[in-house]
Formats: structure tokens, C-alpha cells, sequence
């Protein structure tokens, strides 16, 4: 075989061996070793030549295969990381995902996220690698360090460029590269990134030199930036790029993910929190219509005012007073430290807005109204304030009141013909029909068996229609009767005091109808001929305030004192005496002293204690000490000129009294006698 034969062969032989080496994935060391040992076979020319371009062409081939490999392990990465994302749902640990796979892939030092703020700035969200805190050593500034939170100015480095061209940045040595520094320019004069002195700080702390930055896009708009850094100079491949690049996306969209996972978030708490506003309300209307029915079949039944007003605070939780048009209380609690002087100002402007309002830190005001017509209020103390729902409910209760009383006053206009016609016929002279009297008044609810009193009102001028109506009202409310005389109004009440129902019919009707109204009342009476004979002392006693001036005042037969005993059918003399002098007559009976015959005789003697003292025949100084002990008897007020004078009647009265029973043969054991 020739030399060149045996070049040919040898040559076969070593390109044979490359693809053997190429087959079994050999290292790059075994292919030079390989072409070292065909120069020392003697290899030479073109076998030589071919051998070396066959070991070149495998060196390719190798890059490829690797290059495609690590594709492959970038793809498989990106999918990884795209499962990895559909695990979490919190935006940092979203984040910190992306960032450690970054560093994994591309052999990073450190990587972080940084996010673009409303207002343009930036701020690191999530960062790893970084040596947040240490101290860098001599020389090294320990200023600001490189960590979640801190703020990045706008435009600033290779962050600034990502956003304004939308594209990826990257430098081999970021801390000697000009582009970036105060006074360079990125791309020809287009941009000048700004200057942020505590990134700049916090960059050297790291020590970082290489820095490839890629946009995070939503949509058109650059929301951040993913930040790949090495703490050396550091030249980055395309694929690099690409790789770091697809993970930016990856980002954007953990980004797009978790602010979808927070509106969502917001608006499934809105919804739970407007269902639950929902069944709040629910529950509330549902307690407001059903204490509505309770009030309401409480009025329908019948119940009066103070049960209306109780089921109105149960349901309120809360104390509820009623009052009528003039600010008096016909119903409900007590509230204490109630200022008036403010609920009655809350009132009026309860009644124009036609609505509750509020009288001060915990009391309300609800107007009681029938179309324009103002019937009174409501006042109510509830310690835990009102929600929508209880004003709405306090609104019922005032209407409901309302329609308690018009019904009361329907009735009263109703039932008014034939409770006039009873009250006269009681006051007749004689008395109409007497044995179907009693009857008559018990159909209508009224005993004639227990004690009343009769009110006559006389309105001193002005409309009577206005009076007259109230007075069926009035007399409804009380179980009473109400008949017209003679201009007057007649009213038949229960009870026993005559001055305290004058008095009350006076401070109801006076301001009802804005002008003085006379009330004159007699009684106690307890049966039904007796109504006739109080009638007509009330009458007397109307006429008898007239004439002593006292028009527009209200009193009773026994406010009027010894001209009530005048005015008087009976001639209560007894009843006199004893209201005038009793208490003195009470002790002399049980002390056995004199002290109604020292005030005999101090009168006598012109209310001269030294002239009673010599008609006695006791010393000054005795009489003194009586007269002191008969003011703690009848009162410090008992020798004022009105008092003074029922004394002095009441001793004469007692004397003939006295007199008149000696005559008879009979003596009051029970009052001293006088010799």
C-alpha cells in the first residue's frame, strides 16, 4: 500500500472515530485528544486537514445539541413555572416563583420584581439573592440596600429604558457602562435615564455589574419590570434574553392574575357584605311589620293609649311617652332629665317635616298628625340610638297612635247625641226617667255609682265649635259625660277632687282655644239624683267667681270657702267649721284647754292679746303662748284677712252651733263648751 493509500486509510479510521465519539456524547477533551493522537500516527495533509474539520463540525454539532437542550430545559422550565403559578394565589409568593426560576435557569446572583405605582415611580415588590442588611465591607457604601419596598424614581437606569422602548435592556457591567450613568444617553440622545441616588446606592451595596431587565406587559402598558443580576461582569445570549424575556410574561400574568384574584376577593366580601346588609334589613322589616301588627291589633281591639304606647317602647327597646297638642302627657313612662324646653322645640320641627327627628343625644320626636291637623306626639328615650328601621317603625307607632285617637274621637262624635241627652236628663229638674238613668249610663261605660265630680266651662269669648269638640273628646277619654247649657260646657268626671278637675279642664282647654275659659266644679257626688243639685252650685260658683273679678280662672264650690258654704244646696256647716277651726276644736277636746275661747275673746277684743288677757284674767304672756299654738294648729296664714274671716265665721257658726244644741237637751261630747 502506498503512503497516500495508507494517509487515506488512517485518515477513514479517525473520522470513524470522531462519529464513534460524536455517538457516545464524549466530552470536547476527548476530541482533541483524538486529533493529538492522529498527528502522532503521523496523520498529515489532507487527512489531517479533514480530521480537524470533522472534529470542528462535531464541536457544532455538540453546541447544537446542547443549545437545543438547553431550549428544551427553558421550555420545560416555562411550563413548570406556568403549572407553579396556578398553585398559588398571593402575589409575592406569585412572584417569588418566577424570580427563583430565573435564577435557577440563567445562573443568577440575584433577580427581582419591580412594580410601576399610580403615579409613574417604581418600587421593588418581591426580590432573592439580595444582601438586604449586611454590612458590605470597607469601602462599600451601607447605605440604602437593594430590598422589597424600596422606591425607584421614574426613567431611572435600565429599568427607565424597559419602559419607555417596551423592550428588554441589558448590560455586561452596569456600574462602568456610560449609557447609564447621570450623563449618558441609551440611545442616542432619544433618552436620558434619570438619576435615583438611593438605587444607585443600594446597587453598589449589592455589588452587582451584570443587569438584564425585561417589561412586564398588560396589554399595551409596561407594568413592571423583571430584573435578572450578577455580582460580575457577565455578557448575556440571546436566549438569555428570550428566556428571561418569556418569564417576564409569565410574571405580567401572575401579576394580571393575582389583581383579578383581589377584585374578585373585593367584590365576593361586597356581595357577602350586601347579603348580609340584605338579611339585616330583612330581619328588621320582617321585626318592624310584625310590632306594626301588634300596635295595630292592639288599636283594633280596643286597648287604650298606655298599651299602645308599651308595645311601641318593647318594640323600640326604648321608653315612649304620648303626648297631646298642648305638650301634656297622656300616656307612656317616665323619662328622667327630660328637657322640655328642647322636646318642645324638636315638636314643632317634628310637625313641619312631617317626620321624626332627634331632640338631643338620645331622644326622639315623632309627630302625631291626621293630614294637617296636629294631635300631639311622640316622645321617645332610646338608649341605643335608632337604626333606618326604627324610625320607620317610631312612624307606625305615631299613625297608629293617630288612628287611636280619631277613633276615640269618632266614637265620641258618635256616641256624643246620646251622652248629651243622659247628662241632661241627670241634671233635669227632677231627673228624667230615674230608674232607667243607671241603666242608661252603664251601656255607655259609666258608673254613676262611683264618686264624680261636675265641671262647668264657660270659653270667654270666641268659637264654641272648637270647645265643644274637645269636650267629647275629653269626656270619652275620662269615661265621663259632656252636655252643652246655657253656652257652658257640662262635664260629668269620675273622681273625687272638684279643684283638681276644674283645674285640669282649665289647662287643656284654655290653650285649645287660645283664649281664658272660666271653670267652676262641685262634688264629690256618688249617686245619680245628686248630679242635678252639683250642677247647680257649679252654676252659682261660675257666677260668683264673675262677680268677685275672677274671670278666667277655675275653682270649686270648696275653693270659695265660707261663700262656698252659701253657695252650697247642702249647707255643709260642719263640713265648714271643721275645715276652718277643727284642728283648734280637735285640741282643746283631747287637752282640755281653752284656746277656743282665747280666740273668742282676742277677736272680741280687736286682736288686742292684752285686752283678751284681762277678759280672760290670765296674764298677756298666756295669751301670747296660745295664740303661737293655735298658729302651729291652723297654719302661719291663719290671721291673713281671707283666712281671718272664715276663723271668725266658723267660731260664731260653732257657737250658735252650741247654743242651739243646749236648747235641744244634746251636747257634743266630743267639743268643749263654753260657759
Amino acid at each position: 500500500m502506498t503512503s497516500h493509500g495508507a494517509d487515506a486509510a488512517g485518515g477513514a479510521d479517525a473520522l470513524l472515530a470522531v462519529l464513534e465519539l460524536i455517538a457516545r456524547q464524549a466530552p470536547p477533551a476527548r476530541f482533541d485528544e483524538l486529533l493529538d493522537e492522529a498527528r502522532l500516527g503521523g496523520l498529515t495533509g489532507d487527512g489531517l486537514d479533514r480530521l480537524e474539520r470533522a472534529v470542528k463540525l462535531a464541536a457544532e454539532v455538540r453546541s447544537g445539541h446542547e443549545d437545543a437542550a438547553r431550549r428544551e430545559a427553558g421550555l420545560a422550565a416555562l411550563t413548570d413555572t406556568a403549572r407553579d403559578l396556578t398553585f398559588s394565589y398571593d402575589l409575592d409568593s406569585l412572584l417569588r416563583v418566577v424570580i427563583r426560576r430565573a435564577r435557577r435557569l440563567l445562573g443568577l446572583d440575584l433577580a427581582f420584581v419591580t412594580l410601576r405605582g399610580p403615579h409613574g415611580s417604581c418600587h421593588v415588590h418581591t426580590i432573592e439573592g439580595a444582601r438586604a442588611g449586611l454590612d458590605t465591607g470597607p469601602g462599600r457604601t451601607t447605605g440604602p440596600h437593594l430590598a422589597a419596598g424600596l422606591r425607584i424614581a421614574e426613567g431611572y437606569g435600565l429599568g427607565g429604558a424597559v419602559q419607555l422602548h417596551d423592550e428588554p435592556v441589558w448590560t455586561a457591567d452596569y456600574l462602568a457602562d456610560e449609557r447609564f450613568a447621570p450623563s449618558g444617553s441609551l440611545d442616542a440622545g432619544v433618552h436620558a435615564p434619570a438619576f435615583d441616588e438611593a438605587a444607585e446606592a443600594a446597587l453598589r451595596a449589592e455589588d452587582v455589574h451584570a443587569i438584564m431587565a425585561a417589561p412586564l406587559r398588560s396589554g399595551e402598558t409596561v407594568i413592571g419590570v423583571l430584573y435578572g443580576a450578577d455580582r460580575r461582569v457577565r455578557d448575556h445570549t440571546s436566549e438569555e434574553i428570550g428566556l428571561l424575556t418569556a418569564l417576564a410574561d409569565l410574571a405580567a400574568l401572575a401579576v394580571e392574575k393575582a389583581g383579578l384574584l383581589d377584585r374578585t376577593r373585593a367584590e365576593v366580601s361586597e356581595l357577602e357584605r350586601d347579603s348580609s346588609r340584605v338579611r339585616t334589613s330583612l330581619t328588621r322589616m320582617r321585626h318592624v311589620s310584625e310590632a306594626h301588627s301588634r300596635i295595630m291589633n292592639l288599636v283594633l281591639a280596643g286597648g287604650d293609649l298606655g298599651n299602645v304606647a308599651k308595645a311601641a317602647g318593647d318594640a323600640l327597646d326604648a321608653t315612649v311617652l304620648i303626648h297631646d297638642q298642648g305638650g301634656r302627657c297622656l300616656a307612656g313612662g317616665e323619662i328622667p332629665g327630660l328637657d322640655e324646653k328642647t322636646v318642645k322645640k324638636a315638636s314643632l320641627d317634628a310637625h313641619a317635616r312631617r317626620r321624626p327627628v332627634l331632640a338631643d343625644e338620645d331622644t326622639w320626636v315623632a309627630p302625631v298628625i291626621a293630614g294637617s291637623e296636629d294631635l300631639g306626639g311622640l316622645v321617645i328615650r332610646a338608649a341605643s340610638g335608632l337604626t333606618g328601621e326604627d324610625e320607620r317603625l317610631l312612624e307606625l307607632a305615631a299613625q297608629a297612635v293617630a288612628f287611636l285617637l280619631l277613633m276615640r274621637r269618632s266614637t265620641a262624635v258618635a256616641e256624643g247625641p246620646v251622652r248629651d241627652e243622659l247628662l241632661d236628663d241627670l241634671i233635669a229638674d227632677p231627673p228624667h226617667a230615674p230608674q232607667q238613668i243607671g241603666q242608661r249610663a252603664r251601656r255607655l261605660g259609666v258608673d254613676l255609682r262611683r264618686p264624680h265630680v261636675l265641671v262647668v266651662a264657660r270659653p270667654e269669648g270666641g268659637e264654641q265649635g272648637r270647645a265643644v269638640v274637645w269636650a267629647s273628646s275629653y269626656a270619652y277619654r275620662l269615661s265621663g259625660l259632656k252636655t252643652v247649657q246655657g253656652g257652658c260646657i257640662v262635664l260629668l268626671l269620675p273622681g273625687i277632687d272638684a279643684s283638681a278637675a276644674a283645674q285640669a279642664v282649665a289647662a287643656e282647654l284654655s290653650p285649645l282655644l287660645g283664649h281664658p275659659v272660666s271653670v267652676a266644679a262641685s262634688g264629690p257626688g256618688q249617686s245619680p239624683d245628686g248630679v242635678g243639685r252639683m250642677y247647680l252650685e257649679a252654676v252659682r260658683c261660675l257666677d260668683a267667681m264673675s262677680a268677685l273679678g275672677g274671670t278666667g280662672s277655675a275653682a270649686s264650690v270648696q275653693d270659695l270657702g265660707f261663700l262656698g258654704l252659701l253657695l252650697s244646696d247642702d249647707h255643709d256647716v260642719e263640713g265648714f267649721v271643721e275645715g276652718a277651726i277643727g284642728p283648734v276644736l280637735d285640741y282643746d277636746a283631747e287637752r282640755f284647754t281653752d284656746l277656743t275661747r282665747t280666740l273668742e275673746a282676742y277677736f272680741a277684743s280687736g286682736a288686742s292679746p292684752t285686752n283678751a288677757a284681762e277678759a280672760l284674767h290670765v296674764h298677756p304672756n298666756t295669751v301670747s303662748r296660745r295664740l303661737e299654738r293655735i298658729g302651729e294648729l291652723l297654719g302661719p296664714e291663719w290671721q291673713k284677712p281671707g283666712q281671718v274671716l272664715e276663723v271668725q265665721l266658723a267660731l260664731r257658726l260653732q257657737r250658735t252651733r252650741e247654743v242651739l244644741s243646749r236648747g235641744r237637751g244634746t251636747t257634743d261630747p266630743t267639743r268643749p263648751t263654753t260657759p
